[in-house]
Parts: C-alpha cells; structure tokens; sequence
C-alpha cells in the first residue's frame, strides 16, 4: 500500500510547446502517465487527479530529453521511444493502444481495422472504449482512428475540432475524408497495380488521380479484380 501511495505522490508534470499548442504531460521519473492539451496548470491537475488520482507537482520544464523527444515525435522526425505507463488498463485495452501505436503518421484506421488487428473482429465497442481510455493521447495516436464509415467521430482528448486538426497537421485531408464518407466510399482502387487501399494509405496517396477507382465494399473490390493492399490491410 505504501509503495502505491508513493508512485502517486511522484507524479510530476510540465507543459512543452509544440506545433498543435501547448502539451501538458504528467511523468513519473521519465516515464509518461498522462499527456493533454489544456487551458490552465489547473485544468490539467484537475484532469491528472481523475485519471491517475493524484494531483501532480509542477515542473519548469520535464527531465531530460523528454520535450525534445515528444516534439520530434510530433512532427515525424523520429517514434517517440521513451516510456509510457499504461497501468490501470486490461490487457485488451493495452493491446488496442499498442496496435493503435502501429497506425503510420498522416494515415487513419477505422475501429472494425484496430478490433481485427487485435484478433477480436467484434470487439468494435471494446476497441472505443479503450480509446476512449487512451491516457497519453498525441504519443499514443488515437485520434488516428475514425469510424467505420469514414468518418472523422469521436476523440476524448478534445472533441472533433481537435481531432481534425491534428490529422490535418499529419497532412489528412480531413475534407476529402468527409466527401468520401458522404459518398460512402470506403476504399480507392489503383488501375494501374489492381490493388486497393484506404483511403489514407501512402500507396493510395501515390497513385495518380487518372488511375483512381473509389469502391464502396470489399465485394465490390473483389468483383472488379482488386487486390488487397498488403501494407494497410484494407477491412
């Protein structure tokens, strides 16, 4: 119990500039618990005493390389490599996290993509709530996963306007996104290779806009010769 008491008490945090505005993360030693955007120190204490039950002492700056390693995260100059706590989750939800982890910079999933990859195709409600859950969004990114009719949906770390912008600051084309949902195209197929993505898919980006075909189902994709493409395993 006392070894419990501790780890709150050393629970410690700092704000570090970025290009999405200013990120609070709550550390203990170098390892992250808890990372937000918030208006106030306040704000944030308040949120780090819901989520990790205690209220954690402020610092000027976060030890070591911490702020470097969170910006260059950011900003794709290198996958954030220090520690982040997860504990407190299942282990189903740790494994979402962590397949949500596999999610490339400037490309979005749907949940039915993460339930699968999790090996629990119909685990699509599970698979929200452990987003939901998610304690270190930004390093941790959720707000790469959308609906499953494309839709950009829901993200607990600030709602749809945040979401946008930070998929927007990947280089999404969160309106094009939009179009597509509206139009119900759920994939776009290559004329050229007979293979077909998600629409984010860096070998979708690539293709010429002459050698686009957009498809509804994966039947459709079937039926016309396309191939599923091997680097984001279209669903």
């Amino acid at each position: 119990m006392k070894a419990v008491k501790d780890a709150l008490n050393n629970v410690r945090y700092a704000p570090i500039s970025t290009p999405l505005g200013q990120l609070y993360v709550a550390y203990r030693g170098r390892t992250i618990c808890h990372a937000m955007v918030a208006p106030t120190d306040d704000a944030f204490e308040r949120a780090c005493v819901k989520r990790l039950g205690a209220r954690p002492m402020r610092d000027a700056r976060p030890p070591g390389e911490m702020a470097n390693q969170v910006v260059d995260h950011l900003t794709r100059r290198r996958r954030f490599q220090g520690g982040l706590d997860l504990n407190g989750l299942t282990p189903f939800q740790r494994l979402v996290l962590e397949k949500t982890r596999e999610i490339p910079y400037g490309e979005v999933r749907s949940y039915q993509w993460v339930a699968r990859e999790t090996g629990a195709k119909r685990a699509v409600r599970a698979v929200g709530t452990a987003l939901a859950k998610n304690p270190i969004p930004f390093l941790i990114p959720c707000h790469r996963v959308v609906r499953t009719d494309g839709q950009i949906g829901h993200y607990s770390a600030g709602g749809l306007t945040i979401k946008s912008k930070i998929l927007a600051f990947e280089g999404v084309d969160v309106e094009g996104l939009a179009r597509l949902a509206g139009r119900r195209i759920r994939f776009v197929g290559n004329d050229a290779t007979r293979i077909f993505c998600l629409p984010t898919c860096e070998a979708a980006r690539r293709a010429h806009k002459s050698q686009a075909v957009y498809l509804i189902t994966q039947r459709d994709a079937a039926r016309r010769g396309y191939r599923p493409c091997q680097r984001c395993r279209p669903v």
